[in-house]
């Protein structure tokens, strides 16, 4: 083992499984989208806000008050979350309101909880 990772002695390359997975590779640019998507979730403040609206659909007001941050500093995030296309928004009077943008990614931020709790 070096560094505490195991390394394959073999000299062999077992083609029909090297072909298999090169005939699926997806494209350059979904591997890039994909990498852009959890550079977006590897910040600690934006999991805390799209947890908290896994929770609740909540105003800036409200993130602001349960993370105990200012409200520019959430809207910052959100500004991220909504181009990252993970959070929405609805207007209702002078009140905007901010919501999962739909199912995957409270999916996405569920995986990433079951892997780090599992043991």
């Amino acid at each position: 083992m070096e560094n505490n990772i195991e390394v394959c002695k073999c000299e062999e390359i077992h083609n029909d499984c090297v072909n298999c997975v090169k005939e699926s590779m997806l494209k350059d640019e979904v591997f890039t989208d994909v990498s852009e998507l959890f550079k977006v979730f590897g910040d600690y403040t934006r999991i805390k806000i799209i947890y908290a609206l896994l929770k609740k659909e909540l105003c800036v007001c409200d993130i602001a008050e349960v993370l105990n941050m200012s409200q520019s500093s959430i809207s910052h995030q959100l500004r991220v979350l909504k181009a990252a296309r993970l959070v929405k928004f609805r207007k209702e009077g002078k009140v905007v309101y901010y919501s999962l943008d739909d199912e995957h990614v409270g999916s996405i931020f569920n995986a990433g909880l079951s892997h780090v709790e599992h043991k």
